[in-house]
């Protein structure tokens, strides 16, 4: 695994604990001497990503559109900063850069985004791990909400399970060291009968 795409809030959040474990999982990623790939900003959580890395002699790619840049919360001392013309480049580049993804807690483009590149290994579209890290059970609610579209028929067991959800940085990472993609899985709840 070269690099892990991280996705993060630009917003601190409200408990110190949610920078300090970020920074532990950055550490992790680091001493595997894995490179980050992340939103490119300076700020909150993804800014403590990026200079937790930096600070432990780690590779960090930034990616940020061109209005962010202009707004002055790109950061500036990382490995290599890309900038490019939108949201949607942006996502789409940082996949493509990228061998899993994590989303670490954050607000509503976080959520956008893990749910997208999970989405995409549902189609079949990437093998690549997807996971949340579960920093003071920030992703209970949504686990919880996973699973209840698994009860009501709107998601399959099999999908589900390609989501790693863990809070321990050092278990995340050996999920996603050990991780294989399933045989391709037929999205559909009841495909025969259509």
């Amino acid at each position: 695994m070269k690099n892990i795409c991280l996705y993060c809030g630009s917003n601190p959040g409200k408990d110190p604990e949610y920078i300090d474990g970020a920074r532990s999982l950055v550490r992790e990623i680091v001493a595997q001497n894995i490179g980050i790939v992340y939103g490119g900003a300076s700020i909150g959580i993804m800014g403590a990503v990026a200079d937790t890395a930096l600070e432990a002699g780690g590779k960090v790619v930034g990616v940020i559109p061109q209005s962010l840049v202009d707004k002055e919360i790109s950061h500036t001392a990382l490995t290599e900063l890309k900038i490019v013309g939108s949201m949607h480049e942006r996502k789409a580049l940082m996949a493509e850069l990228s061998d899993g993804f994590i989303a670490l807690p954050g607000g509503l483009g976080t959520m956008e985004e893990i749910i997208e590149v999970l989405t995409w290994a549902q189609l079949g579209l990437h093998s690549k791990p997807c996971a949340l890290f579960n920093l003071l059970g920030f992703y209970n609610g949504l686990s919880t909400f996973l699973d209840h579209a698994v009860s009501e028929q709107f998601i399959k067991d099999e999908h589900r399970s390609l989501l790693i959800i863990e809070h321990n940085p050092q278990r995340l990472l050996e999920h996603f060291m050990a991780y294989t993609s399933p045989v391709q899985i037929n999205k559909w709840i009841k495909f025969d009968a259509i």
